[in-house]
């Protein structure tokens, strides 16, 4: 028999009940005790539903009230120095780790955050020094196998591997400058003995040991440590599922066949190619191999004839008991189930599997190739058959005028007219900015009045007037708000934006939107993706109304805010049919339009944000040439069509730039934002490495967090930036956008940003 199993399930709820949990004890609404009530619920739910579609391996231990990293942290000890001693509960500490804390007598910010691979996912950072002393202050592995087994659901649990969670940590501070996190691991190894040891005591009979790091090229040098932690594993261990996931294996497949190890997990949506190297080497063992046929990362009906025939490949060289069907990743990046949508029309509910249809699509992949004469299994395959089938027409057509546009675009269209420092002279003439110039990365927050009206708004409950005269008495609060304040480059605030990726897709032809399509960004923070599901357009401006308005009520420049090709393609879930290559330039010609029309409206910086450009990044080195080369070609595209005068802006947060810089300088953005503050100003010494010549904006606080950054701290961070870049080039602005914090917390936060930039204007003149 072909067994079935689920890497991980969205932790949201099917309603969104952890995040409203999870808000309301940080307001202080609930107890810590009603916070568990609601994720014991919500975890029993889920179990429960993976298990009534059929799935053999169900997952636990993949729950979090925050991220699966920072429990692992919280549960080895691994707490950052300035965390202890604060007289606050466990759970109270692991949320500070998060997202910071200021209270009356506790002031600490958040840990680092950063992207999860090439996801939009993020996770916490741990700080690891020679000081770390690791020891197992909860099991919650074996607390939630314990919980699940007390509903009568018997679950495989999932950790996260000992070495993934090691090269994913940093050197804390207080670390010796050459000290290197996966020095620990002899020392981290025995906690997960016991972690592993304790879960085979309760019954376990599989672990799920997630490995990511295997698909990445720095893993080639780390067989040695592999070799010598699972060697020390596997002998107190349940039998252990060796996960890996997002990419391919490639050489490293060597020495992960020769790992004591009962199973191995392949990602073959994203590497199908890999999957014949694969079960060549593992052949000679008695490994199981767990086909990941059913992608955790996008949300298109699997195409399940495709994916038996990839189970029968496997199944003629090791046998039937060898192969388990899985879904590709955790499906932590997909929403909870499709039936909550009540929108989409019957031709577009038919393309789509969410989380819980892809455990029934796994298990139906292994019925099948386990030979089930079920009517139900045939019923269903059938009816998969018929989808794809309904679905590849659909594709087979396309926007004509799109297209040739597309094809049609020259060298000259992704340059601008003159280089920077002619660009430079023309715009100080023009916008008359002072030296280090203030602004913001573009959103303020959303109030929960600017939440109602939106919802009034689309329920019909308020007409386009009312709902446009809201939003103009919202812009000119933010506008005059700004001038009290002192800012120097203005932006309007984005009322009207629900998100920063949704808001373009619902103006663009090409996209479809769900109600209830939630997937986990950070924390309690969830976006809905937009869906790509054919060519995309603009049929109207889209930003032009607001931005020129906004303009209009003020005699200081004002910030046109667009997101970019990249990052609209990243935070979408893309089309399978065609290459993300022709999305992205599709993409970036309807931004270039809008560009062109913003600056027609009088407006004369624009901001196309590119958050997104490292985190598409692939994973293998080999493939990064051809990623770069559309990525930065796209974003070009959409800004190169404009005057010297215009001062084209970028911005980007929680990335590793320093491998990827010469691309980043390749955009020729007038001024680039980047998120500093949170990653300890570590960014810095990649501009001190490569040298800038643009203008940049380092940013200076985390808004990430509620924390008010004191004026002193922002002055030792400007301090820190001009150490290494001309006074000349310095933007002053905060790591990210404002939308989710409160306006008390934004407003002295922006006062000690302008007071220090006023610092730095008159001791660095």
């Amino acid at each position: 028999m072909v067994a079935s199993s689920v890497l991980g399930f969205p932790r949201i709820g099917g309603n969104r009940e952890v995040k409203k949990a999870v808000e309301a004890y940080w307001a202080g609404k609930i107890s810590a005790d009603e916070l568990t009530k609601v994720a014991a619920d919500v975890k029993k739910t889920s179990w429960a539903s993976v298990k009534a579609h059929g799935v053999d391996y169900i997952p636990s231990g993949d729950f979090s009230l925050y991220d699966h990293v920072l429990d692992h942290s919280a549960a080895f000890n691994v707490i950052p120095k300035r965390y202890v001693g604060l007289e606050l509960s466990a759970l109270d500490v692991y949320f500070a780790m998060g997202r910071g804390r200021q209270t009356e007598n506790v002031d600490v910010p958040a840990s680092e955050m950063k992207k999860w691979f090439d996801s939009n996912y993020h996770f916490v950072v741990p700080e690891l020094s020679e000081e770390t002393e690791f020891k197992l202050n909860f099991n919650k592995a074996v607390e939630e196998f314990n919980e699940a087994k007390a509903a009568g659901i018997l679950t495989r649990p999932v950790v996260l591997g000992p070495i993934s969670y090691l090269v994913l940590s940093k050197a804390a501070k207080d670390a010796k400058p050459d000290f290197q996190p996966i020095s620990l691991l002899p020392r981290l190894i025995p906690v997960y003995k016991q972690l592993l040891s304790d879960l085979k005591s309760a019954g376990a009979e599989w672990v799920q040991v997630d490995e990511p790091v295997l698909v990445l090229d720095s893993a080639a040098a780390l067989d040695k440590q592999f070799t010598a932690a699972y060697s020390d594993l596997v002998t107190i261990a349940p039998k252990i599922m060796l996960t890996t996931y997002f990419g391919r294996l490639d050489s490293n497949i060597a020495f992960v066949s020769k790992l004591p190890v009962a199973g191995l997990h392949i990602d073959l949506d994203r590497a199908p190619a890999q999957l014949v190297e694969v079960v060549e080497a593992l052949k000679p063992t008695e490994m199981v191999v767990s086909l990941g046929v059913v992608s955790g990362r996008n949300i298109w009906k699997t195409d399940i004839a495709a994916a038996i025939k990839l189970g029968q490949t496997a199944i003629e060289a090791l046998g039937q008991e060898r192969v388990v069907v899985a879904t590709s990743s955790s499906l932590l990046h997909t929403p909870v189930t499709l039936a909550s949508e009540k929108k989409l029309t019957a031709e577009q509910k038919d393309w789509f599997a969410f989380a819980l249809e892809k455990a029934e699509e796994v298990a139906v992949i292994a019925a099948v190739l386990s030979g089930s004469q079920d009517a139900k299994v045939t019923a269903a395959l059938e009816k998969n058959g018929q989808s794809i089938a309904k679905r590849r027409r659909f594709e087979s057509t396309s926007d004509d005028a799109v297209r040739k546009r597309v094809a049609s675009i020259t060298p000259e269209m992704l340059h601008r007219k003159s280089p920077f420092a002619t660009r430079q002279e023309a715009q100080q003439k023009h916008l008359n900015l002072p030296k280090f110039p203030t602004t913001t990365i573009g959103s303020f927050p959303q109030t929960k009045e600017i939440r109602a009206a939106r919802a009034k708004f689309t329920k019909g409950q308020l007409t386009q007037e009312e709902y446009e005269d809201f939003i103009k008495k919202e812009i000119d609060l933010v506008v005059k708000f700004q001038e009290e304040v002192g800012l120097d480059l203005l932006v309007h605030g984005e009322p009207e934006r629900n998100d920063m990726v949704q808001y373009f897709g619902e103006l663009l032809e090409g996209f479809v939107f769900t109600q209830n399509g939630w997937v986990q960004s950070y924390g309690s923070r969830y976006v809905r993706p937009p869906i790509i599901v054919s060519d995309v357009s603009r049929p109207v401006p889209m930003t032009v109304k607001w931005s020129a308005y906004a303009q209009s009520v003020t005699g200081k420049p004002m910030k046109g805010m667009l997101t970019g090709p990249v990052t609209i393609l990243n935070w979408s879930f893309p089309r399978a049919d065609v290459t993300r290559e022709l999305q992205s330039k599709q993409l970036a010609l309807a931004l270039r339009d809008e560009v062109i029309d913003l600056e027609k409206a009088g407006i004369h910086a624009i901001q196309v944000d590119e958050p997104a450009i490292r985190e598409g990044l692939p994973l293998r080195r080999v493939d990064w040439d051809g990623y770069l080369k559309w990525a930065v070609d796209s974003f070009k595209l959409a800004t190169a069509g404009v005057s010297d005068t215009l001062q084209t802006h970028s911005h980007f947060c929680y990335s590793d730039f320093d491998d990827i810089f010469p691309s980043i300088q390749r955009l020729d953005a007038d001024v680039i934002s980047i998120e500093a503050s949170k990653s300890d100003m570590k960014l810095l010494h990649t501009f001190k490495q490569y040298g800038y010549s643009n203008q940049i904006g380092p940013g200076v606080y985390d808004i990430h967090s509620p924390r008010v950054p004191p004026r002193p701290e922002i002055e030792e961070r400007l301090k820190a930036m001009l150490a290494i870049l001309p006074s000349s080039l310095i933007f002053v602005n905060p790591d990210c956008g404002l939308k989710t914090r409160g306006w008390k917390e934004t407003e002295a936060s922006l006062v000690n940003l302008v007071s220090a930039a006023k610092w730095a204007r008159e001791n660095y003149a």
